[in-house]
């Protein structure tokens, strides 16, 4: 794909990539080996601060598990690029996203909070933003988040 063509387009679409984010624990943000792209879980995060914390059906509402799950992928997105030498140039396609909601008893919506960031995607890469994805409701999530998500992305070798 094309690095500053996708740039353009979060231009385009008001959005801002946040900068690569740094692992919180004994991990890497993005492991490349081969044609794939693996970027660990990613909660939604603001200057070192957790957004939306606690669960969805309960302290979290859908709108705002949404936009946790848009700002998780945004922040999947840059610790690609960050993998990648600091360029979109290599990306291929995003090819699989899980997304774990954490949720409150008798909460069903998780499908919705998944959608924002699989929209999302979507809008800033196209048809190479389409992927496959899991939707995940569990009891709690790493410091308090609402949700977490994990990513796959088909790469190619630099030339």
């Amino acid at each position: 794909m094309n690095d500053q063509r996708i740039l353009d387009r979060l231009g385009e679409l008001g959005i801002d990539l946040p900068p690569p984010p740094a692992a919180v624990a004994a991990y890497l943000p993005c492991v490349v080996h081969g044609s794939l792209a693996f970027v660990a879980g990613q909660i939604a995060m603001s200057d070192g601060v957790v957004l939306y914390p606690g669960s969805l059906g309960d302290q979290v509402s859908v709108d705002e598990g949404v936009d946790a799950a848009r700002r998780a992928a945004l922040q999947a997105l840059s610790a690609l690029r960050d993998a990648l030498g600091g360029s979109f140039e290599q990306l291929e396609r995003i090819l699989q996203v899980t997304v774990f909601v954490a949720a409150a008893p008798g909460f069903l919506d998780h499908p919705k909070v998944a959608n924002g960031a699989s929209e999302l995607l979507a809008e800033i890469l196209g048809d190479g933003g389409r992927h496959a994805r899991g939707a995940v409701g569990v009891s709690s999530l790493p410091l308090g988040a609402s949700v977490e998500l994990v990513m796959t992305a088909a790469v190619r070798a630099a030339s």
